[in-house]
């Protein structure tokens, strides 16, 4: 497999930026070939639906501009929609649990959650925060805040109780990994 279709599908899996450092480090080649293998990558997608965006020595897939209106309309249609179950759980967990990252909130529900953290992230009801390390921490944002009429987290019912069943069951599950 070629660099480039190998960088492809590292920034398809992880669905969020990657930097050119943590390219490096997981094709396990130069910086000049993965710089290289970007450039030919960024060529080969210009003709299809996606394109490379490079924002500051971070790299990530995005749909293409010509596709824009389709995909403010997909868009609009989704957010109308309510939110289901797995979308209520994960909530509900970054509001109690959080800033939680993305493994956190995995081990919890056992399932992947990558698609609905998006979802939950693009209808302004959670919001990034602390990206210094590997994966981003997520909390509830202003406007849930606003939107639940409550002035902190901590005014959410059993807030502390549950908070802290939320803990035990992450050490649980760090512990078992260990």
């Amino acid at each position: 497999m070629k660099l480039a279709q190998t960088i492809e599908s590292i920034l398809f899996w992880k669905g969020e930026p990657v930097t050119l450092k943590q390219l490096v480090t997981m094709t396990n080649h130069s910086i000049e070939d993965v710089v290289k293998a970007l450039e030919e990558l960024g060529e080969q997608l210009k003709e299809r639906g996606i394109i490379l965006v490079n924002n500051d020595a971070e790299f990530e897939l995005k749909t293409s501009p010509e596709s824009s209106k389709l995909i403010e309309s997909l868009t609009k249609e989704e957010l109308s929609k309510d939110l289901g179950k797995a979308s209520l759980e994960t909530l509900a967990i970054v509001l109690y649990r959080g800033p939680a990252n993305r493994r956190e909130i995995e081990h919890i529900r056992g399932v992947n959650c990558q698609s609905i953290l998006r979802s939950l992230e693009t209808r302004g009801l959670i919001e990034r925060v602390d990206e210094s390390g590997r994966s981003p921490k997520y909390k509830g944002s202003m406007e849930l805040l606003s939107m639940l009429g409550i002035s902190s987290w901590n005014d959410m019912p059993e807030f502390e109780t549950i908070q802290k069943e939320l803990t035990k069951v992450v050490e649980v599950v760090i512990t078992e990994q260990e």
